[in-house]
Order: C-alpha cells, then structure tokens, then sequence
C-alpha cells in the first residue's frame, strides 16, 4: 500500500513487495524477492512523449542499501527542479555509473559464499569474460540493450549453443541485479530476446562417453586386479562403489574407518552438496586394507608428482 506520508529508516527497511510513495514524486520500489530501489516520477515541462501527450517518466536513483533516505531526496529535488525548467533529467545529470564489467565483477564477488569451492566460481564468470566483457565490458551497465546482448550470443549461438546459454543466463543475471540495485529499468533485454525468439532453435545433441559393452567388463577388471599400480587400485574402487572419478581421486585418510568398512565423502567434494556414505559389508574386502594405498598423507590414491612431494607416512 502506497504511503502518502515522508517514509522513514525503519519503513524502508521493513515495507513489503510494493510502489511506496515518499511524497514529491519521490517511491521506494520494493521488488518480490526483496531488493529495494528508489525511484523518482516527473512531468518534464514543454516536452511531450511519443502519442504527444506530457513527458511523464521514471528516474533510478539507486539501491536502498546504497542510497540514504536523506540522499535520495536531495536527488529527487534536483531532477524535480530540472523537470519544472523543461530539462529532461536524463540528459542533464552526471551518475556515476558503473560499467558492465565492473558490475559483472562485483556481483561475482558478492556471489562467491554461495558457490561449493573456488572451481564452480571460476566457471560462472568464464562465459562473461570469454564473450561478453571484449565487446560490451566498457559500456555502461544503463546502456546495454537487446542490440548488445545480441552481439555477445549470436556468434556462438550455434555453435557452442550450450556455454551460449550459460552467457545469457549470467548476463540476465548482471542485468537483475543492477535493476533492483537503481542502475537499470525496465525489462531485461536478455528476457526479451527469449520471448521473441530472436535466436534461432537449437537441437541439442548430447555427447555421451561410449560405455564397454557389458561382456568385455569381468575381463577389464581382472587386468585391472591384475596391475600394481594406485591408479588401478583407485579406478577399481571407482567401479565397485559407483563414484565419481574425482571423489575417489580426492578421498583423505581421514575419511576412511577401514575397522567399519565404511567411506564417508564429504559435502564439499559432492556434486549434490550432500554427504554420501559407501559401506562394503564385505569383510577382508583388499580394497579396504590400507595396504593398496599410498602410505603418504592426506591423500589415499595421490599421482606420482603429489606424492613424491610427501614422504611415506606423513
């Protein structure tokens, strides 16, 4: 419900999704997911829009979590001020705003406590900076529109449709924020090109690993049991506990209760972000002797370089 009173600190801070009018034209916009942005509405006079009626129009003046309440309002006199003497406050006011790049950076920044390990944030902002931060890195984050999205995926669109997808949906993601943090307004050009099909359908064709046929397996893995080497050990365990490779190739002492016969890999190495624990019921099973693996620590199944780094038993 719009307030026709002055806002205040705590109101700001505790108004629900909603337009919350400050008075003077002045609105605290509070977005569904909660992002909190100032916006100021003026008549700028003698100018008309495009069906020839008065020039009636929306100014961002910043994120509530940037911006005070004191500050917005001087800013929404000044644009008031410009408005009343027939200058479109557009043209008029010097913002610093940031580019697409340094916005993109900062938004990775901010986003980094969400990702699993460094690796997973490292492939976010890839795409952006492979394909988007040559072409439209230094142009204002207010500038970018369907134009300039367009010349960042149309080029790889076909033909590495799938990291074009992921670039659209990082830069979707960049434009977001900035609207709900008052450098940006209305609809996300990326949102845009999706809904008029602007980019031609692609079918994806997915690339599987060729499986060994079931009938060559026992005798793999009997040249496998048959071969002194960690990697043969490790891939073996690998196939009797249905892991990833890499889980395995990551497995620490300290996760092993050979005595339990029980592996516990933590969240952390897991791509589902839970724990995930391998009993083998089998006893005097030889890939829970601690035997078959490598004596130095922390790791069970190192390469050859890792573990010439470590001498047996640390």
């Amino acid at each position: 419900m719009a307030l026709s009173g002055k806002l205040t600190k705590r109101l700001v801070e505790n108004l629900g999704a909603g337009r919350h009018g400050d008075g003077g034209g002045l609105y605290l916009v509070v977005d569904p997911s909660g992002a909190r942005r100032w916006i100021v509405h003026v008549v700028v006079k003698g100018q008309k829009n495009k069906q020839g009626g008065p020039l009636r129009t929306d100014f961002g003046l910043g994120g509530a979590d940037i911006v005070t309440i004191n500050q917005v309002r001087d800013r929404a006199l000044e644009y008031r001020r410009m408005a009343k003497q027939g200058l479109n406050p557009r043209f008029n006011v010097q913002r610093e705003v940031p580019t697409f790049e340094e916005f993109a950076q900062q938004v990775h920044i901010e986003r980094m406590p969400t990702w699993k390990n460094a690796k997973h944030g490292q492939q976010w902002i890839n795409p952006l900076r492979d394909y988007a931060f040559p072409k439209i890195g230094r142009m204002p984050i207010d500038s970018i529109n369907q134009p300039e999205v367009m010349m960042c995926l149309s080029p790889i669109w076909t033909e590495k449709h799938e990291t074009a997808r992921r670039l659209a949906q990082r830069i979707k993601t960049v434009l977001d924020v900035a609207r709900s943090k008052g450098f940006r307004s209305g609809e996300n050009p990326v949102t845009a090109i999706k809904d008029a099909q602007a980019l031609p359908k692609v079918k994806a064709k997915p690339k599987h690993h060729k499986a060994m046929r079931w009938q060559d397996v026992p005798a793999f893995y009997a040249d496998l049991k048959s071969r002194n080497a960690m990697s043969a050990n490790a891939l073996r365990f690998t196939c009797l506990t249905g892991s990833r490779t890499s889980e395995v190739l990551g497995m620490r002492w300290e996760e092993i209760d050979f005595e339990a016969r029980l592996w516990t890999c933590p969240a952390e190495r897991m791509k589902t972000g839970e724990e995930h624990r391998v009993i083998k019921k089998r006893t005097g099973h030889p890939l829970l002797s601690r035997a078959v693996w490598c004596s130095c620590r922390p790791w069970l199944a190192p390469s050859r370089d890792i573990a010439a780094q470590y001498p047996a038993g640390q």
